[in-house]
């Protein structure tokens, strides 16, 4: 009897210790599933590609092209929000539930991101927001789940206010009438506030308008007669860019300068009439100067054949940031995740990038550009002024 329930103890022992010993093989080759969730169709195709482009690479770079931490191979499962908020709001609430994946990056659209990010919250997991850019994202809606790598509308204005706001000038805006263009000009606002510029003037389009003639002699009409430097200061994305339609009216007879932020190459086409324009922008491949940069550029040129895009460099600042927090937090526990990326610095295409505690926001530099022509470039070059580093900017927490 003695022999036979120490038989089955030892039976049993050995099965406790197998089956732990397959648990703990099995956790340690489950996937770390990342779901981006973005508008892969839509007025933003272009920026969604791009950012899907850039995510995949950063993932490559940051894992040496092994695609794995720690022996846990990385899936990425997308989802595409076609730009509509309460379906990207149901596409991150699937990749939370059913997909369960252990973070998500996105989107593209500011609207949609504003949907998304009580998602977040009611799951308990993380996004990282990629390449929205509206204020409210990281401020007036904030909550702890939500870190970004992209730029907000407070960095791109405070930018722009360096390159515009020169003594006496005189400026205003045409911005698209959303949470992007309205955030951007509020933005823009109380930074030019700060300079010895003034704005005189906001104008607010729908996103799909094509005819700008009316809003243009409005704008014409409050600047023609303001004294010294006049500037129409443009916030758009997506397509109907109005850059183009705006300089065929000859703003100039007013002595009325056109100015804006960096955008995608093709869109930059349009800044090839417009050689000296100056503005600000998040990025450009030839600018910053990084080994980081240097390998994007060089396995862009040779997979894509071109260079990478405004857009390539955010998402692979993400996808670099996520292998970062789940290495340093050893886990893709969300409270060990965000205990590891806040406060986190990071090396992107950009260059160092920090997430800030407080709010999340990815500090980054900007760049002060003027357009310089070359025959044989079809877009207009942003040539750098001037770098605008972290320290250079005083970007305001807005979830207080």
């Amino acid at each position: 009897m003695y022999k036979l329930v120490r038989a089955t103890a030892l039976s049993l022992a050995a099965s406790v210790f197998a089956l732990s010993f397959s648990s703990s093989i099995s956790s340690a080759e489950e996937p770390i599933k990342i779901a981006h969730v973005y508008g892969k169709t839509g007025p933003f195709e272009a920026y969604a590609k791009q950012s899907h482009v850039g995510l995949m690479m950063g993932l490559e770079y940051a894992t040496g092209g092994t695609m794995e931490i720690d022996g846990r191979k990385i899936e990425v499962i997308e989802k595409d929000s076609q730009l509509k908020p309460d379906i990207g709001r149901a596409m991150l609430a699937e990749a939370y539930g059913d997909d369960e994946v252990d973070l998500a990056v996105g989107p593209v659209s500011s609207g949609v991101a504003l949907a998304m990010l009580p998602v977040a919250e009611e799951y308990e997991k993380l996004l990282i927001v990629e390449p929205a850019v509206a204020d409210s994202i990281t401020g007036a809606n904030f909550n702890r789940y939500i870190f970004r790598t992209s730029r907000n509308s407070s960095q791109d204005a405070i930018a722009n206010a360096v390159a515009l706001g020169q003594d006496g000038a005189s400026i205003a805006t045409l911005a698209q009438d959303y949470a992007f263009g309205r955030d951007g000009v509020s933005a823009f606002r109380t930074a030019i506030a700060k300079t010895n510029a003034k704005l005189v003037f906001e104008e607010y389009a729908p996103t799909d308008t094509k005819d700008f003639t009316a809003s243009a002699q409005r704008i014409f009409e409050a600047l023609k007669d303001q004294p010294g430097r006049k500037f129409l200061f443009v916030i758009w994305a997506g397509g109907g860019n109005p850059l183009a339609k705006i300089n065929a009216m000859n703003p100039e007879r007013y002595g009325i300068e056109i100015a804006t932020g960096g955008n995608i190459l093709a869109a930059l086409k349009a800044y090839k009439a417009m050689p000296g324009m100056e503005g600000a922008t998040y990025y450009y491949y030839e600018i910053p100067k990084n080994p980081v940069n240097d390998w994007l550029v060089k396995e862009h040129e040779a997979r894509y054949d071109g260079p990478p895009d405004f857009f390539t460099a955010g998402g692979m600042a993400a996808g670099i940031a996520a292998v970062e927090a789940i290495r340093k937090a050893g886990s893709t526990d969300t409270e060990e995740l965000i205990a590891a990326m806040e406060g986190m610095e990071f090396e992107g295409p950009k260059g160092l990038m920090k997430f800030r505690a407080e709010d999340h926001q990815a500090l980054q530099s900007m760049y002060h550009f003027k357009i310089r022509v070359d025959p044989e470039v079809e877009w207009g070059i942003p040539e750098l002024v001037r770098e605008l580093t972290i320290e250079d900017m005083d970007i305001p927490v807005q979830n207080q």
